[in-house]
């Protein structure tokens, strides 16, 4: 699969989509302001700062890019050809409030407001999350973009479980593990991607903790050398044009001690039903429940600490959520994590991550470590 930029016809086409929304809840304007929505609606891809940046989006003709002064070059090298520039933050006038002095339209839709600003408008705006939705639902090309990533957290995977054991054997340690993978995965994204993607929009991250830090959800990686016996989790994030993606499991150091097999095979079989009820008309949380379920049966309910999964795209945290309380009915296009974990304090702690995407049909999964190494395939021979 070619991979590429995403194209000025696209970035016109979402401009099309949000100006049909706009006429649809009878806005004259739209001035966006997150990051990511800016980011969503003309590809510019930029520093984020104090600095306020935003895109004004009218209800039909050009939009107009609304930018610091020093990102004036940055700016005027995207397909956006109206650049308009203010000096500094804060400014006698707030940027925001030039931005909608700037604007001129009556009914104006904002993406995100600060308290203090929204105060300054007189609340003669529209605050809505409009443009965060439809980001929710990804298209052909987002799609090519989020599946090319998810190839990249694979081969860290691949790059722990060939060499993880050497590097432990030699006094490795976790840290020691989490640079050389996300090293070699980096390497091999600038060699492949480089030229077409900058740093700002491809990447690698991830962390490798193990043994009784493993039941920290959020654990990060220390000098600590993985024991003979004990599980390692490694989970990685990777995002190519600024698209994320998702792949992490848990592997286990030399010989399996105690119930840590029964607690991988548990954790994948939650992944599984994770995948199975990611389909078109359930809703959000009818997927984690349906997930969760297996770790419940394998009597490992007290273990969950977290939801089964989160949206991805532009962030790689978004919604809708695979969580309690959300009833979002699933569409295709949407993509999200599968995230099984137990925790048991002091003890271990398992997670495996999937990436899914919802289609009309059975959820495709562009990660592909867990579905190639099973269980018994991700011990690590010491």
């Amino acid at each position: 699969m070619t991979i590429q930029r995403l194209s000025e016809a696209f970035y016109r086409r979402k401009i099309g989509q949000i100006q049909a929304r706009m006429e649809a809840a009878g806005l004259d304007g739209m001035l966006l302001l997150d990051v990511p929505n800016v980011i969503y609606a003309c590809g510019f891809f930029h520093t984020p700062s104090e600095r306020p940046l935003g895109l004004y989006i009218p209800k039909s003709g050009e939009v107009a890019l609304f930018v610091p002064l020093l990102e004036l070059e940055n700016a005027g090298a995207s397909w956006v050809k109206d650049i308009r520039t203010y000096f500094e933050y804060p400014g006698e006038t707030h940027p925001v409030e030039w931005m909608v002095q700037e604007a001129g339209a009556k009914r104006l839709g904002i993406d995100t407001l600060t308290v203090d600003v929204y105060q300054r408008l007189g609340g003669n705006v529209t605050v809505t999350p409009m443009v965060e939705q439809m980001r929710w639902i990804k298209e052909p090309e987002e799609l090519a973009l989020i599946e090319k990533a998810a190839t990249y957290a694979d081969t860290c995977l691949e790059y722990v479980l060939e060499n993880a054991g050497a590097i432990i054997r030699d006094g490795g340690t976790e840290l020691d593990i989490l640079r050389a993978c996300i090293g070699a995965t980096a390497a091999k994204m600038k060699a492949e991607v480089g030229e077409i993607f900058n740093l700002r929009s491809s990447s690698v991250v991830g962390t490798v903790h193990s043994g009784p830090r493993a039941a920290l959800p959020h654990g990060s990686p220390i000098e600590r050398k993985p024991q003979i016996g004990e599980p390692m989790i490694a989970g990685i994030g990777a995002s190519v044009g600024g698209y994320h993606a998702e792949s992490g499991a848990t592997f286990v150091i030399g010989e399996p001690k105690g119930d840590v097999m029964r607690c991988l095979e548990a954790a994948m079989e939650c992944d599984l039903a994770g995948i199975k009820a990611l389909r078109v008309g359930n809703t959000c949380t009818q997927v984690n429940e349906a997930a969760l379920g297996v770790l419940r049966e394998y009597g490992l309910g007290d273990a969950i600490r977290h939801r089964i999964g989160h949206g991805m795209g532009l962030q790689g945290h978004e919604g809708p959520w695979l969580a309690p309380g959300d009833n979002t009915p699933l569409v295709a296009g949407m993509v999200f994590s599968n995230e099984p974990g137990i925790y048991r304090p002091e003890i271990d702690g398992y997670r495996l991550i999937d990436s899914m995407i919802v289609t009309d049909g059975e959820a495709k999964v562009p990660s592909r470590f867990l579905a190639n190494h099973p269980p018994e395939k991700r011990i690590i021979p010491i």
